[in-house]
């Protein structure tokens, strides 16, 4: 016992030894608090992603049965080597963050207690876990329809106990939303679970250096109107008639002298539209043969078709007169 406590004074020390320039009284901005619990969410979920894989090679459905407890044991899994180690989770760490024990008497950085660490994992991995295995507990205490308590007692004890349970998971949303209000106006626990252990999030730094310039902030944000722009202005733009034009302008006109004769013959082999043999031909006022059913559905879906040939616009539909020459042998 002696030699353990020896080693725990050792490791706190250590632990809390790089920290004695940090001031806890030093605001954190509330948006690093938040992309923190964002990026500890994407490894959560890249974690279980990884560990799926796993398996894909297995019966499917192997892993549903047990999927809320594998789940929750990866949370825990990951908080024995982040937060119990550092009091400081992945995202945090990546944000030059920190946990702080504002129960702690003392002015200076003072970080999470083992009861504080356990308690943080327990509250965010606990309700989690009772939201998704909710309906199976219910089955198991017999509180289900037809469950041998309904039978026993009638639907009075049913119908309480779920009261209560939607009772008490509407209070802790409500408590949740409060409590993110007040992180907002305040800028301090972002989420419950930190309020209630409390856990402050400071920085581990007493300089902090943006490793994310500016510039690169700019950056992102041009692209990212731009590509707006773009997806706002693409679909007013007739890309069938400008391809068509720019093809006239590169290749030339396709009535050139010397090739009128060849090209109005292979006009009426090939759909304009499919590229297949026009089955019942039909011309919308220009040269080109379509099909009877590919230009009419394309009619009827673009009110301003063009000819994707030419460029020409639809006009009235006429069937194609074809003449047929019997030639004896």
């Amino acid at each position: 016992m002696g030699l353990d406590s020896e080693d725990n004074h050792k490791r706190t020390a250590g632990s809390a030894a790089p920290q004695t320039d940090v001031d806890p009284q030093t605001p954190v901005l509330r948006i690093n608090q938040l992309d923190a619990l964002e990026l500890d969410s994407a490894l959560d979920q890249l974690l279980w992603n990884q560990f799926s894989q796993c398996f894909q090679n297995c019966r499917p459905g192997l892993l549903t049965p047990l999927e809320p407890e594998l789940r929750a044991l990866l949370h825990l899994l990951l908080w024995r080597f982040t937060l119990y180690s550092s009091s400081a989770t992945v995202g945090q760490s990546l944000l030059s963050l920190r946990y702080h024990n504002v129960l702690s008497s003392s002015s200076r950085y003072r970080p999470l207690s083992s009861r504080q660490k356990l308690g943080l994992a327990l509250l965010t991995a606990g309700p989690r876990w009772l939201q998704e295995r909710s309906h199976s507990l219910l089955l198991c205490l017999g509180l289900s329809s037809g469950g041998p308590v309904s039978e026993r007692f009638g639907g009075l004890v049913q119908q309480g106990f779920r009261n209560c349970l939607t009772l008490v998971s509407s209070i802790a949303q409500l408590t949740s939303v409060i409590n993110f209000l007040v992180f907002l106006r305040k800028g301090h626990h972002p989420v419950l679970a930190e309020r209630i252990v409390g856990a402050r999030s400071v920085f581990c730094k007493a300089n902090v250096v943006r490793d994310i310039t500016y510039q690169y902030m700019n950056r992102e944000l041009l692209w990212h109107g731009f590509a707006e722009f773009l997806i706002f202005l693409l679909p007013l733009i007739n890309t069938r008639k400008l391809k068509a034009t720019v093809s006239s302008i590169v290749f030339g006109g396709e009535s050139s002298a010397g090739e009128g004769a060849t090209v109005s013959q292979e006009v009426w082999k090939e759909c304009g539209l499919c590229g297949e043999w026009p089955t019942m031909p039909h011309t919308m006022g220009c040269k080109h043969v379509f099909c009877y059913y590919c230009i009419k559905s394309h009619s009827i879906a673009d009110a301003y078709l063009t000819c994707p040939k030419c460029g020409a616009e639809a006009g009235q539909l006429e069937p194609v007169k074809m003449e047929v020459e019997m030639m004896s042998r």
